[in-house]
């Protein structure tokens, strides 16, 4: 599998770029996102790659950040939505964005994007709601960088109890009790285990 690439931008477009790694032209497909945040062409560049096969091609799609890639996967495992769709949904809007109106609920947000209905948009939120950050929301209107440090170790340590098979509003629940009866601030590492063991003891 390939994770990422790391070369120079030959050439550019909203929707493309192909980056010359070791002498070889890789196409990726990108989201306006990823585009916007790339440097100029002739710029080295190290995009995170998700690689899909079909029956009939390979796609390489390229992300500037893991989140966004994680999040593109996600999105790809709703039924109905394929990589292209998904494509179109992450270039819709900013990632945080994204993920508070899942977080939300918010339909019409949602099917403001171009190719997303209404029916599409009730999966996605039925589908994603408790793999979103139960901060989604907080995160949006206040930006990640304004956040209290509290606040960003509850948003991460959620998120990782929930890509451990943890619902949403469960993983919430163990980390605030983790951090309401601890007598100092904790890493994030010891909120998750002290969550997990929390939640394994029931």
């Amino acid at each position: 599998m390939i994770v990422f690439i790391e070369g120079i931008i030959e050439e550019k477009n909203p929707a493309r770029v192909v980056i010359n790694a070791g002498g070889v032209g890789y196409e990726l497909v990108i989201t306006l996102n990823t585009y916007e945040s790339l440097p100029a062409a002739g710029s080295k560049v190290r995009l995170h790659t998700h690689h899909h096969v079909r029956d009939d091609a390979e796609v390489l799609y390229g992300f500037s950040d893991t989140a966004e890639r994680s999040f593109f996967g996600q999105l790809t495992a709703v039924s109905g939505i394929g990589p292209a769709t998904a494509v179109g949904i992450l270039s819709g809007m900013p990632l945080v964005s994204l993920r508070a109106a899942i977080a939300a609920e918010d339909v019409k947000r949602l099917s403001s994007i171009k190719g997303v209905g209404k029916k599409t948009a009730e999966r996605i939120i039925v589908e994603l709601k408790d793999k979103v950050s139960a901060l989604a929301v907080a995160e949006e209107s206040a930006g990640r960088a304004a956040l209290s440090d509290e606040e960003r170790v509850m948003n991460d340590a959620v998120l990782a109890l929930v890509a451990l098979g943890y619902r949403n509003a469960e993983a919430f629940a163990a980390v605030k009790r983790v951090l309401s009866g601890a007598e100092g601030p904790l890493a994030i590492e010891d909120v998750v285990r002290r969550g997990l063991a929390s939640l394994q003891n029931g």
